[in-house]
């Protein structure tokens, strides 16, 4: 595990410094300071106080964000591609990363480097940050001895499923903010709105209008039982989450969401988009068909595409173009088919799959522009029609006051 020790070194030119650095031991930073051309004075295992141990949540301050390891790649390729050692790249890289998990995982991944691991059986020890898709591209640049140019294609890659992530949440902001406004105005009025309504159509009288009566009991409901609205809830999101954490769960999500309507032509899009450069990616890195189309089924994102690319997998082995296969799942459209079909013939595969992820990704790009129009005046009348609604409701008995009252 990898220790903060506190350093103070001398440059070469007297000058006096002092910082921080992750390291497995106390030589190993010594070293890694003496590399970047410092004369250590001290350096001194730093120890975290209780508190700073207690708030290190794992899964959330432990977390590392794709763009990160995007970032990182392309940093590592530029330093390589200028001459420096491995060991010398990931010791400034570990030294200038932000995120502290990441750092201790650079660091951990340059011990083992140092002790004679490779690099790519290095990093497969830590996949919450390299990926199998990652670790793959990194051992075929190792075999072909084009590690930087390796790492920058990774660097592309991981930056066009960041920019489409981007999308996607770009898309679903807007919604999902004005449905959070829509259940917080509905709680409000429920809870302390109408229930003044109902003493006031009390002391009245009379027959109420059944969409009154209706809010009126579901007002009740929410205020007497709103502890139990909640814990029901959370535990309706924790089965969920429980559930799709499951194979078939999973699988039965992913076909729901391909045949939703509106979004399910966006996540179809999204998966062929993704199913295409990964797999031009690792052809183009070298990566031996098979094992390339095992890396695609399992970082696809989508159990239906999954399926599919693994029966694909199956006939390949047994001598079958790409292509032909791929024909019998209608998760692919027939020009993805035709396009793998001619870069197969031409000795083109990657090349054609990397105008297929073009395609698909200004596609979704189309169609989030085109959903965040269309959706922002629908919410609107949503929002309207909900709380419009409860008011008409509250207020249809004031019509006919004169004949509530006895």
């Amino acid at each position: 595990m990898a220790t903060t020790f506190a350093y103070k070194v001398k440059d070469r030119e007297g000058q006096i410094h002092s910082g921080e650095m992750e390291g497995s031991s106390q030589t190993a930073v010594t070293k890694a300071l003496r590399d970047r051309g410092y004369q250590p004075i001290t350096v001194d295992e730093k120890t975290e106080s209780a508190l700073q141990k207690e708030i290190r949540i794992p899964g959330l301050t432990d977390r590392v964000k794709l763009k990160e390891v995007a970032v990182f790649s392309r940093q590592f390729a530029t330093m390589i591609n200028a001459g420096l050692s491995l060991l010398r790249a990931l010791s400034i890289l570990a030294d200038q990363t932000p995120n502290k998990a990441f750092s201790r995982i650079i660091v951990a991944v340059k011990a083992d480097v140092e002790r004679g691991t490779s690099l790519s059986a290095a990093m497969e020890e830590h996949p919450k940050a390299f990926n199998r898709l990652y670790t793959a591209m990194v051992k075929a640049g190792e075999i072909g001895g084009v590690l930087d140019d390796t790492l920058m294609r990774l660097a592309d890659t991981l930056e066009s499923q960041v920019e489409l992530r981007a999308k996607i949440k770009s898309a679903m902001m807007y919604p999902v903010a004005v449905f959070g406004l829509v259940v917080m105005i509905v709680a409000a009025m429920l809870m302390f709105i109408v229930p003044m309504f109902e003493e006031l159509y009390a002391d009245l009288g009379g027959d109420l209008p059944a969409p009154t009566r209706m809010l009126l009991a579901i007002s009740a409901i929410v205020t007497s039982y709103w502890y139990i609205i909640i814990v029901v809830a959370f535990g309706l999101i924790f089965g969920f989450r429980r559930w799709i954490a499951t194979d078939s769960g999973r699988a039965t999500f992913d076909a729901i969401k391909l045949k939703m309507p509106i979004f399910g032509n966006l996540v179809h899009k999204t998966a062929i988009a993704r199913f295409a450069h990964t797999l031009a990616s690792l052809t183009k890195t070298g990566v031996p068909i098979l094992q390339a189309m095992d890396i695609v089924a399992e970082t696809s994102g989508n159990a239906v595409v999954s399926a599919a690319v693994l029966d694909v997998k199956d006939s390949v082995r047994d001598g079958e173009s790409i292509a032909a296969p791929l024909e019998s799942h209608s998760i692919f459209p027939p020009m993805v088919v035709q396009m793998i079909a001619v870069g197969e013939e031409t000795g083109a595969l990657d090349t054609m799959l990397e105008k297929i992820g073009t395609f698909y990704d200004s596609e979704v790009q189309t169609m989030v522009d085109g959903l965040t129009s269309l959706i922002e005046p629908l919410l609107i009348v949503v929002l309207g029609a909900t709380v419009g609604g409860m008011l008409i409701s509250l207020y249809m008995p004031m019509f006919n006051v004169i004949n509530l009252i006895d």
